[in-house]
């Protein structure tokens, strides 16, 4: 998936190069961007729900050492 934003972003560049102007080239960008960084934000709230319930399941495991639980 991170191989897919990353071109995004280069195709979102170019276009930004190509604009007629510095400011239409920086609202280029982050008009081509901005979807991007929403759409990954979205799908990676499973993996950053999991990950928070882990660290919770490994504290109550072990509660003298919470930092040993990461």
């Amino acid at each position: 998936m991170y191989i897919v934003a990353i071109a995004w972003i280069y195709v979102a560049l170019m276009a930004a190069a190509g604009a007629q102007s510095i400011i239409g080239g920086i609202l280029t960008f982050l008009g081509f961007t901005l979807p991007l960084a929403l759409l990954l934000w979205i799908t990676g709230s499973g993996a950053r729900r999991r990950k928070r319930e882990a660290i919770e399941r490994a504290e109550a495991a072990n509660p003298e050492h919470p930092d040993q639980a990461r």
